[in-house]
Order: C-alpha cells, then sequence, then structure tokens
C-alpha cells in the first residue's frame, strides 16, 4: 500500500507539528482534553517527540510531533517524516501551515520513509499514510521517488547478485521500461573499440568487464551522465583489508546513483537528450591483474603510471568519460564513490562535487539546499596538477604522500575532459551508516535530486 494518498477528507487524522516554545499556541486549538493529554504526557515540542492524540471511541483521533527549535532543524532535514514510523495505520494530513518547499520536503521524506530493502528478509511496511499536502506535484514525486528506490536497490543488493552482468540486465531493464535505446561493450571487445582501461580493471574477474551505453530523448540540450560501475572493489593486487572491504558492494554507487537520475528525468519526460554511460567492473585479484608500476595507455590516449590498482574508480571513469567528451555534451556529470579523502574531508552526509562553471556550480549548491540533498563545492585546485605527474607516463592514478585525495583525483578526471564546456564531478559516498529521517541504514542516492532541480535553469529546460 502506498505511503501517500491523493485526496483529504474529514475522516484524515490531523498531524500537528510544534515548535519547541510553541505548544501553546496550538494547544489553543486543540479540545481541553487533548490540551491536557499532551500536557499531562510531557509532550514540550522536542524535536521528533510524538504524542497520539485519543478519541473518545479510544482510537486515534490526531498527533502531535515535535519540531525543536530552529537550530535543532538545521542539524538535519526530512523532520516530517519522523512521524512515519510511530503513528499507527491510518490516514494522516499535515494540519500546520508549510511553505511549499515544507510540504515538498516533507511529502518526500515520507515517501522515502517507506522504503525496505525486502529482497532477502521480509520486513514490517510502514503503516501510516499521508495525505499528498497542497500544492505538492504528485506526478514528480512519484518519479522522484521511484529514481532514488532504485539507486537504494541497486547498492544494497550484494556483489554475489549484481556484479557487472546483473547491472546491465537492471540498466537494460531501465532502458526498456522508459523506450531508450541501450548498447553493451563486453569482455575483450572493450579492447577492440579502444576502451583499454575499462578492460585493464576488470579483466582479472570472472566476471567481464563491460561499458553500458543509454541514449534516450530526440531533442533539446545534451546532457551526459557518467557512473562508476565498479560492483566489487577487492583493492586488487594492492588488496584491501578485511576492514576497508566490507562495503565495498557499494562501490557501484555512482552507477546506481546517475541510473537513478535518468530513472528521474525520464519518468518527468524532461525535453533534453540524454545518455547514461556506465563502465561496470569488478576489481579482482588474479593472475592477470593489472599491476603496480603498469603504466596503461587509455582511449583518450594518454598514459596512465598505476601507482595503487586500488584506485581503480578513476581508470574506469576516464575512458567512459573521453567517450563522453567526444560528443560534447551541454553538461556532463560524473558520480563516483571515489576516494576515502572525501569521507574523511566532509563525512558521509554531505556529497562534495568539482565542477569549474561558476554559473553551474552555483546552481547546483542552490538547488542542493532547495531540495534537501546537501552539497560541497571542492576546488580543481590547479597548483596540485603537478601531483598527479609522475616521471615516465603522463599521469600518475594515484600520487604518493596521501594529501588532497579528493581533490587529486578529480584533477585526474578533468583531464579526459578537454571539449565539454560544462563538467562537475562528484564524489559521493552512496550510504547512510545510520538510520535517519527518510534515510534508513544502507545505500543511498546523493546529489540525484540536486542535480534533477538545477536542470531547468542549467540547461534552459
Amino acid at each position: 500500500m502506498s505511503s501517500i494518498i491523493a485526496a483529504p477528507d474529514a475522516s484524515h487524522l490531523p498531524l500537528h507539528l510544534v515548535e519547541e516554545g510553541a505548544l501553546d499556541a496550538v494547544t489553543a486549538t486543540l479540545s481541553e482534553g487533548h490540551a491536557n493529554w499532551a500536557t499531562a504526557n510531557g509532550f514540550t515540542g522536542a524535536l521528533g517527540q510524538l504524542c497520539i492524540l485519543p478519541g473518545a471511541d479510544g482510537r486515534p483521533s490526531g498527533a502531535l510531533l515535535g519540531m525543536g527549535s530552529a537550530v535543532k532543524r538545521r542539524r538535519g532535514r526530512f523532520h516530517a517524516a519522523r512521524a512515519a514510523a510511530g503513528l499507527p495505520d491510518g490516514d494522516w494530513s499535515i494540519a500546520s501551515h508549510m511553505t511549499p518547499a515544507e510540504a515538498e520536503e516533507a511529502a518526500l521524506g515520507w515517501h522515502l520513509a517507506a522504503y525496505r530493502f525486502t529482497r532477502y528478509k521480509a520486513d514490517k511496511p510502514q503503516k501510516a499514510r499521508l495525505v499528498l499536502p497542497a500544492g505538492v506535484d504528485s506526478a514528480r514525486l512519484a518519479a522522484i521517488v521511484a529514481g532514488e528506490c532504485l539507486t537504494r536497490d541497486l547498492i544494497n543488493t550484494p556483489a554475489s547478485d549484481m556484479g557487472p552482468e546483473e547491472l546491465e540486465s537492471a540498466f537494460l531493464h531501465l532502458a526498456t521500461e522508459f523506450g531508450a535505446d541501450a548498447q553493451v561493450i563486453r569482455g575483450d571487445d572493450l579492447l577492440a573499440e579502444n576502451f583499454p582501461l575499462i578492460h585493464a580493471v576488470g579483466r582479472a574477474s570472472s566476471r567481464a568487464p563491460r561499458l553500458l551505453d543509454l541514449r534516450w530523448g530526440t531533442e533539446g540540450p545534451r546532457l551526459t551522465l557518467v557512473g562508476k560501475g565498479v560492483c566489487f572493489d577487492t583493492g586488487g593486487l594492492d588488496i584491501k583489508p578485511a576492514s576497508s572491504m566490507g562495503l565495498m558492494k557499494k562501490d557501484m554507487g555512482g552507477a546506481a546513483t546517475v541510473m537513478g537520475l535518468a530513472r528521474m528525468i525520464m519518468g518527468l519526460g524532461l525535453r533534453l537528450r540524454l545518455r547514461v554511460l556506465v563502465p561496470a567492473v569488478e576489481n579482482a585479484v588474479g593472475g592477470n591483474a593489472f599491476r603496480p608500476q603498469d603504466v596503461l595507455h587509455s582511449r583518450k590516449g594518454l598514459t596512465v603510471e598505476v601507482n595503487n590498482t586500488d584506485a581503480e574508480g578513476r581508470l574506469v571513469l576516464a575512458d567512459a568519460l573521453a567517450l563522453a567528451d567526444e560528443e560534447k555534451p551541454d553538461l556532463l556529470v560524473s558520480m563516483a564513490t571515489l576516494t576515502g579523502a572525501a569521507r574523511v574531508a566532509v563525512g558521509p552526509d554531505l556529497a562534495p562535487f568539482y565542477c569549474d562553471d561558476e554559473r553551474v556550480a552555483g546552481a547546483l549548491a542552490e538547488a542542493g539546499r532547495a531540495v534537501a540533498d546537501p552539497l560541497w563545492r571542492m576546488p580543481f585546485w590547479d597548483p596540485y596538477e603537478t601531483l598527479i605527474e609522475p616521471a615516465i607516463a603522463d599521469l600518475d592514478n594515484a600520487p604518493s604522500g596521501g594529501m588532497a585525495g579528493s581533490i587529486t583525483a578529480a584533477l585526474f578526471l578533468r583531464r579526459f575532459v578537454t571539449g565539454t564546456a560544462h563538467y562537475a564531478h562528484f564524489d559521493i559516498y552512496g550510504w547512510q551508516p545510520t538510520a535517519a529521517p527518510a534515510r534508513p541504514k544502507g545505500g543511498v542516492g546523493q546529489g540525484a535530486r540536486a542535480v534533477l532541480d538545477a536542470l531547468p535553469g542549467v540547461l534552459g529546460l
């Protein structure tokens, strides 16, 4: 059953959003019995505090949700969705005044709170349903939720069931659903088609590497999305310790996120020409694995000295970006769970992004704030270019020293985008380490909703 219903009626139960310190203003609108009940239960409006109001027949007749202080609310998002798990079965409508942005966030958060990953184990569904707040576009909401749920499902699926072949199947299913054209280049055909870096990273796995390519739309500006699809990352011959390998099923989070974003775009029927590129590989250990100090050739013609086989994501992205750049799209976006350095810099909740264009960067940052999809701009810092230039090749995939790791990775990728005017790279985490409102523990999309919101201004849609 859906967690959102569209049309309000008198049978719906009111949910009052109460700021801390403003309880009297709300209880003044309630019956004396309900006001006394809230006071007797110690309800203060503290953030997340829930008080269910009883009816004369003992069944719920409404509820109060604490929204805390303005300072506390700034420490998180999707606060109205805190009620979703605690309310009993019923159709609930928010009785408090909300701005359009607050109404959209409440509806989206409520719906995302209902997400369950049930492929391997049943889970209790969310019982409370929300009446769609006035002014919220139900079709847009449905498209965004469907895209985010696709992203979460892909990331949450372990590598045993989400290798390159299974990611390809999900990719082709997405293309079929929306009538898009899709092509796949697999195995040694990658060498014949000049994708040597993708082949080098994935060749040691028993599951063949491949490049997934989707096209949709026949008119409008060109948007190309490139997502890192490393379905599992052992680190290769520079093998990861067990403590670092535990979450590597999520190393295809960039691919999952661009596929979710593509689903939003196609679901909304935006007037643009969309292309999605996903290099899908498994970085495995084998006799034919690429080695430290190997020098690899790229589609762009640049040579790359491998100084760490665990810095493989930038290699597969490089060939895909070079292909995307040959078409010179109006906007090129790459997304990848690329560096631990980004997590050290900004933690798991912020998605750092890189963009040289002030207009595009500003639009993305503003969109992130508007749709509760937080971003943080990082610099393409030109003085660090020398760090990615080794002695015997054009580029170094893993500069020594360990400093500015996210920046040097972004600079590496930028070397493969020379003909496209507007390029943005997102170094995402793709994982919610602890449950939060609208975000259960597990795979999560980052940056997709911000990009979607920014597209009209950036591309003139």
